[in-house]
């Protein structure tokens, strides 16, 4: 392609790309495509010929297109926010003209001093100590497994790396029962294994009931087992439930383990003063990990992992080979050191476009307005006797559930997922679940980014129409 040809094909698509920004709620929330419907669009050969971009453009929007879940909806509420704006669209399409390879500092000097400084400025807008370095991983879940091999090391003395687990002693990792699935794939990954991951017992509000975490913890001491890292989460998946942080942290203090914090969606509300209590106890964390690809607007992948002991992280995840020995090194951060891949894409460049582009002050006003709107949503379901609120709300999520009387709760279990694939199908909204309690509840993310209280409104007006019509 000619630089003339591309720069017509980039306008055209810039064009198609605000076009969908402004009409992508009227697209069905969810694909309503079958499996194997757009494999089978797909010819079987590649093309042995050059097409013309236009066939390209044409065939994205017959057969692509369909078969895409349009999370950047307002009318999606499920799972849990994975959130773009046009500061951040901006940004990827510099971040992918560049096509930097950000590994270490002598492959792209801006990449690495930027990322360095927007950490810091993200450490400052969520209220951790200054002593806290960060870095930009691509996930939550890439995050947390870094945390779990440094955990790892720190107790084996630097020794697993080297020797592997032979001789190392069995480690114990602690998390809740409502702790996310990537802190089990992260013990399969790390050789810890998951027999070794001790899910403790949640309270009435699904948070961690720390004295069975100091239980479990002790039971394992006095097997021999070495307790190496506990998990607590800021918002868990299924609820947003809040693990009770101090409490976790004296006990992690006590027995000398890394007290890893999960904030995954939950740590974008502490750029709000109002949500500050959440870090209280923060002296204790050693890692912290948020994805600002979730509710702060900006698009995947960027995850903010904070460490209190950087040289740690290094060691446990440094190797040097000859072709990466620089003149620089032990001058500047090279994060390649700072986790698992040694490819790093220029993720600052487009949170530095959002922060710059909202200013902290935006940015709170959007997030504090989608706690509003899932405040006025949470009095809507109490004002109708017919549903239930199964956990509490303690920021944008809303799990409710019908319960109409009559039937016993294997049927309501049966009503709800009913009910909630009815929805679904309608493409006018997206909603997920999960099991609290064994009772099948529905849950509502409020958090796309120009989600407003009328699109919640049609929605529980959708949601009312469709339950007082369902039946087993």
């Amino acid at each position: 392609m000619k630089p003339d040809e591309f720069r017509k094909h980039a306008h055209e698509l810039v064009e198609w790309m605000a076009s969908y920004m402004e009409n992508v709620e009227n697209y069905p929330v969810k694909s309503p495509v079958k499996p194997g419907e757009i494999f089978s669009e797909i010819p079987d050969n590649p093309p042995q010929k050059a097409e013309p971009f236009e066939s390209f453009m044409k065939d994205l929007d017959k057969i692509i297109m369909p078969g895409i879940t349009h999370w950047q909806s307002p009318n999606f509420y499920a799972y849990f926010p994975a959130n773009t704006s046009p500061p951040s669209v901006l940004a990827e399409m510099i971040i992918s003209t560049l096509g930097a390879q950000c590994m270490i500092w002598e492959t792209s000097p801006a990449a690495t001093e930027l990322e360095e400084k927007v950490m810091n400025w993200l450490k400052k807008m969520i209220g951790l100590p200054d002593y806290f370095e960060g870095v930009i991983q691509d996930t939550a879940s890439t995050s947390t497994l870094a945390a779990i091999i440094t955990a790892r090391e720190k107790k084996s003395g630097f020794s697993f790396n080297e020797q592997g687990a032979g001789g190392c002693g069995t480690i114990r990792i602690y998390c809740s029962e409502q702790t996310h699935s990537s802190v089990e794939k992260a013990v399969k990954i790390s050789g810890i294994g998951r027999k070794n991951l001790v899910k403790i017992p949640v309270l009435d509000d699904f948070s961690m009931d720390t004295h069975k975490l100091r239980e479990a913890i002790e039971k394992d001491k006095a097997l021999g087992y070495i307790p190496a890292c506990v998990i607590a989460t800021l918002g868990t998946t299924g609820t947003t439930a809040v693990d009770p942080l101090r409490k976790t942290g004296e006990i992690c203090s006590e027995y000398g383990i890394h007290l890893h914090v999960d904030a995954a969606m939950g740590g974008t509300a502490l750029i709000l003063p109002e949500f500050n209590w959440m870090l209280d106890g923060c002296e204790y964390i050693d890692s912290l990990v948020f994805n600002p690809h979730k509710w702060m607007f900006t698009n995947f992948d960027c995850s903010a992992y904070f460490v209190k002991d950087a040289s740690s992280l290094i060691r446990t995840f440094e190797i040097l080979p000859e072709y990466l020995k620089t003149r620089t090194r032990g001058k500047v951060n090279d994060y390649r050191d700072w986790g698992v891949p040694l490819g790093r894409r220029f993720r600052a460049l487009k949170l530095w476009s959002v922060i710059r582009s909202y200013g902290v002050e935006g940015l709170q006003e959007k997030v504090r307005e989608h706690v509003r709107i899932a405040s006025e949503l949470e009095k809507m379901i109490l004002h109708e006797s017919d549903f239930e609120l199964p956990a509490p709300r303690t920021m944008n999520v809303v799990c409710f559930r019908y319960r109409p009387s009559g039937y016993d709760a294997e049927q309501l279990n049966k009503l709800n997922e009913i009910l909630n694939h009815r929805l679904n199908d309608t493409g006018r909204i997206y909603l997920t679940h999960t099991s609290l309690n064994g009772r099948y509840t529905l849950r509502m993310v409020i958090a796309q980014t120009n989600v407003t209280m009328e699109h919640v409104r049609k929605a529980w007006s959708l949601i009312l129409e469709n339950a007082r019509s369902v039946s087993i």
